[in-house]
C-alpha cells in the first residue's frame, strides 16, 4: 500500500479519520457551549474514561466548536509538579488582554489583570515568562486562600467576556492531577459563574479517579457537572472505524482482517489506529487481509511498547514496578487490593504507599472499594512483556 496514503492516525491527541461513536458526547457539549453564550445555567461536560480511548481528541473538537461559535479557549493540561495557579495563569493573563482591546470591556479586562496580580501575590506563585506589568488591585483575590481567591479570579474573568460580547471557555485535560483543594476551588468558581450565569464554560478530561476527587471535593459537583463515560468502542462503531477510511481511499478490508484487528485491540481507539496503520503500511495486494494482520501485529506492539506504553513505564521506581507486575500476574480486569498484596508476599497495609503513589502518577484507580486496575487497556500484557518473571519480592525503601 501506498504509505502516503494511509488514512490512519495513531499517537496521543491525533484526531483519527473517523470519529465514531463520539456523536452524542459532542453534541452536548455544543448544547453547553452554545447555552453559555446565551448566559443560561449549565452542567459542564468532564470527560472520564482509561487512557486511549479518545478523551484528548474529544476535548480537540470541543475546541473546534467553540472557536467556531466565537469562544476564546483556554487550554490546561494537568500534570504532576505544577499548581492549578501555574496552569491557568498564563491562559488567564492571554484572554484578559484580548478582551482589553474590546471596546466596551477595557475597564474590566483591566481590572481583571490587575486582579490576577493579586492573585498571583496572595498565593506567592512564580509563573516564569508571566510579566503582568500593572499594580495589583488590593483586597481581591489576594487572601492567599485558593478556594477563595480563585472564584474571585473566574468571575472578573467572566464579566470582562460578558461587557465584550463574548464567552471563554477554559479546556481541562487530565483533571485528575489536581489536589482535592485544587478540584474543590475549581468547582466553587464554576459554580459562582454558573449562578451568576456568566459567559465562562468548562469543558474537561480525566482518568476514572477524578470521580472520587469530585465527590470528595464539594457535594454540589454532581449537579454542577456531568460525567460522560468514553470507553471502549461498541462493535459496530469499531467496525465504522476500521473500514470507513480505508473504503474512502479504495481499499477494502476482509471481514476477518477486521475481526482480528477488533480482538487484537480490545476496540479502544488508540489501538485501533495502530494497528490499522501498521496492517495498512505492509500490505502489499489491493485489500487488507487476516495474513496482513498478523505480519503487522509484532510491528504495532513494538510501536506500542517504545511510546504509550513505555513512556508510562519508566516514570515508575522499581516497587511500584513490582506492584504493578503482581496486578498483571492476577490477569486482565479489576483485582482486589489485598490479593496484590498477597501475590507480593506482604500485607496490604505495607504496599499502600505504593498503590497511593501509583494512583497518583495516573497508572491505576480504583473503580470500587478494595479493587484495583490499570488506567491504561492491556497494560497488563506490556508488563508481562517488559518483567517476563515475577519476582514476589517487595523492599518499600526500593527505589
Amino acid at each position: 500500500m501506498d504509505h502516503v496514503r494511509n488514512p490512519y492516525a495513531p499517537g496521543a491527541g491525533n484526531p483519527p479519520p473517523e470519529l465514531a461513536g463520539r456523536t452524542d458526547v459532542l453534541k452536548k457539549t455544543e448544547t453547553t457551549l452554545l447555552r453559555v453564550a446565551l448566559r443560561k445555567p449549565v452542567q459542564y461536560p468532564i470527560m472520564v474514561g482509561l487512557r486511549g480511548v479518545g478523551k484528548t481528541v474529544l476535548l480537540v473538537k470541543s475546541r473546534e466548536l467553540a472557536e467556531e461559535n466565537h469562544f476564546l479557549t483556554i487550554d490546561v493540561e494537568g500534570h504532576e509538579g505544577k499548581t492549578l495557579p501555574e496552569l491557568i495563569i498564563p491562559g488567564f493573563r492571554k484572554a484578559l488582554y484580548t478582551l482589553s482591546l474590546i471596546e466596551g470591556a477595557k475597564e474590566t479586562a483591566r481590572r481583571g489583570i490587575r486582579i490576577l496580580k493579586s492573585f498571583l501575590g496572595g498565593l506567592k506563585v512564580s509563573v516564569g515568562g508571566v510579566d503582568l506589568g500593572v499594580d495589583a488591585e488590593i483586597g481581591t483575590a489576594d487572601s492567599g486562600d485558593l478556594e477563595a481567591d480563585f472564584p474571585e479570579m473566574v468571575i472578573v474573568l467572566g464579566e470582562a467576556a460578558a461587557a465584550a460580547g463574548r464567552a471563554v471557555v477554559l479546556i481541562f485535560d487530565e483533571l485528575q492531577y489536581l489536589s482535592t483543594t485544587e478540584f474543590s476551588a475549581l468547582i466553587m468558581a464554576m459554580h459562582k459563574v454558573n449562578q451568576r450565569t456568566l459567559p465562562v464554560a468548562l469543558i474537561g478530561a480525566g482518568l476514572p479517579q477524578i470521580l472520587g476527587l469530585a465527590g470528595n471535593s464539594k457535594s454540589y459537583s454532581e449537579r454542577l457537572f456531568t460525567y460522560p463515560e468514553i470507553g471502549a468502542l461498541s462493535e459496530s462503531d469499531a467496525m465504522s472505524a476500521i473500514v470507513n477510511p480505508a473504503t474512502e481511499e479504495g481499499v477494502e478490508i476482509e471481514p476477518a482482517a477486521v475481526q482480528e484487528i477488533m480482538r487484537l485491540t480490545g476496540r479502544y481507539p488508540y489501538f485501533i489506529q495502530q494497528w490499522s496503520h501498521d496492517a495498512w503500511n505492509i500490505a502489499t495486494g489491493g485489500s487488507i487481509t487476516k495474513a496482513d494482520i498478523d505480519r503487522a501485529t509484532p510491528i504495532a506492539i513494538a510501536s506500542l511498547d517504545e511510546s504509550f506504553f513505555r513512556v508510562r513505564f519508566d516514570r515508575c521506581t522499581p516497587s511500584e514496578k513490582r506492584y504493578m507486575r503482581a496486578l498483571a500476574e492476577l490477569g486482565s480486569g479489576h483485582q482486589r487490593s489485598g490479593d496484590i498484596a498477597d501475590k507480593i508476599g506482604v500485607k496490604s497495609a505495607s504496599v499502600a504507599p505504593t498503590r497511593s503513589a501509583l494512583i497518583k502518577k495516573g497508572m491505576i484507580y480504583s473503580p470500587s472499594y478494595g479493587d484495583t486496575a490499570f488506567t491504561v487497556p492491556l497494560f497488563d500484557e506490556y508488563m508481562r512483556r517488559a518483567i517476563p518473571k515475577f519476582v514476589p519480592k517487595f523492599d518499600p525503601d526500593d527505589e
